[in-house]
């Protein structure tokens, strides 16, 4: 009787592991799509042309540390402000197509769509970045970071695109489910290299993929679309096998009257000096200003280095991105906004801050207004971002 026990527990036992072992394996493999694919034949080809390839993977041009696995994992589980994720939906402002029938007076008009998602009306083009309407930044329909809000604007109410650009391939730039949306459309989509390779597994026509190098350029009649630099990394898988196998970059929109820079998601290096010298002055920036830590500051910039940033690429409006619709550090959900606004002052830096689906255009910038809640974060002081092997010399002092 006892051995006849054991042998149903045992069975009981591995039936359950069964189902758990099919449950996590069906889990997994309902985000291989989104993963994307890896580059192969001509593509792969002219990645390994590119003096961003180290004959394995791409690299930045100023070397990083990596985060520590064990500190930033034990952050991960212990560190994060309680008010990472806001209490209530933050407000915004609902937008639709009636809004964008008219052109800009100013002939620059830039719609913040939440975290990095911008629409940009630039001398008669109509341009959006980092298209993210998806409901989280995972492969998975079930897991990973959730929107904080509604998208402003409806999908159905975009007015007519004339080009869309992609920073690099993290689910918070590029998002399958929106992505798909544009198979059916003429609109091209321009991606840094090796990106491609995901927009042809999810079926966009292979002649409306543009794949550059930095500093590649692509004329859309009067206006140029330039792939500048940037120090970050690339990766879609859950085990990360791909990591760096994408290039990552930003991008600089250059019209007959009016020139912005999209700074992508970078950590702080002198390549900025490099990008204003080439290609600036800027009538507006959008820095990449959140999800930033210590433990990976050669990954993303914080808000003070970000407002160096906008000196050195020689911008006139600032208007901070990456914050306020997803949680993806351990910050309050308002603290690089709030860093920002006093660093700006300490550098004599004129910021836009608008709400999502506000539309800004830089010619006639109002002072901020705070439609953000009064919460607890923590200064730069208390929470310093710097990243490595910078040179102090070749960074902005304030009132410089």
């Amino acid at each position: 009787m006892i051995r006849l026990f054991t042998c149903r527990m045992r069975c009981i036992a591995l039936l359950a592991l069964s189902f758990l072992v099919v449950a996590v394996a069906c889990g997994y493999l309902s985000g291989l799509g989104a993963m994307g694919a890896s580059a192969v034949g001509e593509r792969l080809t002219r990645m390994q042309a590119s003096s961003q390839w180290t004959g394995e993977h791409f690299a930045n041009t100023l070397p990083s540390i990596e985060p520590a696995l064990w500190p930033a994992t034990v952050a991960w589980f212990t560190g994060s402000s309680p008010y990472a994720i806001p209490a209530r939906p933050p407000p915004i402002l609902r937008r639709s197509a009636s809004g964008f029938e008219s052109s800009p007076a100013s002939g620059l008009r830039i719609t913040w769509l939440g975290h990095s998602t911008l629409l940009v009306e630039i001398d008669s083009y109509r341009i959006l970045i980092d298209p993210v309407w998806g409901e989280r930044t995972s492969p998975f329909t079930w897991m990973g970071p959730e929107r904080f809000h509604e998208p402003p604007l409806p999908w159905n109410e975009l007015p007519t695109l004339d080009a869309v650009l992609i920073s690099h391939d993290h689910y918070d730039h590029l998002d399958m489910p929106t992505i798909r949306r544009l198979i059916d459309s003429d609109v091209p989509i321009l991606v840094p290299l090796g990106v491609g390779a995901h927009l042809e597994h999810w079926q966009i026509p292979a002649e409306r993929i543009i794949e550059h190098d930095w500093w590649d350029e692509y004329q859309i009649g009067n206006l140029r679309l330039v792939t500048t630099p940037a120090r970050h990394f690339s990766g879609r898988s859950m085990l990360m096998t791909d990591r760096m196998q994408t290039l990552w970059a930003g991008w600089a929109l250059i019209g007959p009257e009016h020139r912005i820079y999209y700074s992508g998601d970078t950590a702080m290096f002198p390549g900025f000096h490099e990008i204003g010298q080439r290609l600036g002055p800027f009538d507006a920036t959008m820095i990449e200003s959140g999800a930033y830590n210590q433990l990976w500051r050669d990954v993303h910039v914080g808000p003070e280095q970000a407002v160096q940033a906008h000196v050195m690429v020689g911008g006139q409006v600032m208007i901070p991105v990456h914050w306020g619709t997803f949680d993806l550090a351990l910050h309050s959900w308002t603290e690089p906004v709030e860093r920002v606004l006093i660093a700006a002052q300490r550098y004599g830096v004129t910021v836009a801050a608008p709400q999502p689906g506000q539309s800004i255009e830089p010619a006639s910038v109002l002072p901020p207004t705070r439609w953000w809640p009064a919460i607890q974060w923590e200064t730069a002081a208390e929470a310093p971002v710097v990243s490595s092997n910078l040179n102090p010399a070749l960074l902005p002092q304030p009132g410089s």
